[in-house]
């Protein structure tokens, strides 16, 4: 389902670079639950956001679903995501002027306005939000906001979750709840990359991976 091979990205000029990543080769088969593990400053995020294409890599190939995504025009790629991809944040990333219900909504691809607001308030359901639709984020708590980011990347039924430290910012039983909602999606069929310096998820994991200084053991 996903292949990297030989992947580098460096930042930079060539009088000042960083390599972020060195020479990667990984490999995830479909219905995996792949933690990569490492502190801060070893690549992970620079990973995840390669593999999502949104970050292209100075050389090397990155295949997903059997395509060279970065060779497929921005257009494509971007399509390319919204079907295959849900994205999952530290810093939840959610719409401030907009309530519970229009930031999952966001993510609900085509349909009627009437549909996509069903699916919003059914994922949202299932997520124990449904007295708080209503709310902006800054009414929310953490534990809250993340579970909207992850209806709002799950309402699209996506084949994959790149989860970039999501429990981060969490205390300790909102984390095992994004944990548990994570593994719920896995058990159904879907791909979970987690990114974590932590060790909360590692009794989920298919296949634990540790990433330093842009190099993958």
């Amino acid at each position: 389902m996903i292949h990297l091979h030989n992947v580098s990205k460096i930042f930079g000029s060539s009088t000042k670079q960083v390599e972020a990543l060195k020479n990667i080769d990984l490999h995830v088969n479909k219905g995996e639950f792949i933690i990569i593990r490492g502190p801060s400053g070893s690549g992970k995020t620079t990973l995840l956001l390669s593999i999502g294409g949104m970050l292209q890599p100075s050389s090397g190939v990155v295949n997903v679903e059997n395509k060279d995504i970065y060779l497929l025009n921005e257009f494509e790629r971007t399509k390319f995501r919204a079907y295959n991809i849900g994205f999952v944040f530290q810093m939840f990333y959610l719409i401030p002027y907009l309530n519970v219900l229009e930031n999952i909504m966001l993510a609900a691809g085509p349909g009627s306005n009437g549909t996509r607001q069903r699916k919003a308030s059914e994922l949202a359901d299932q997520l124990g939000l449904s007295d708080r639709v209503l709310h902006k984020p800054s009414e929310l708590s953490a534990g809250e906001r993340q579970r909207v980011a992850l209806a709002r990347a799950l309402i699209h039924q996506p084949k994959m979750i790149l989860a970039d430290e999501p429990t981060g910012n969490l205390d300790p039983d909102n984390s095992r709840e994004v944990i548990r909602i994570l593994k719920e999606y896995h058990q159904t069929g879907g791909t979970v990359i987690f990114v974590t310096h932590g060790k909360d998820a590692d009794r989920y994991a298919d296949r634990i991976f540790n990433l330093n200084k842009g190099e993958m053991r």
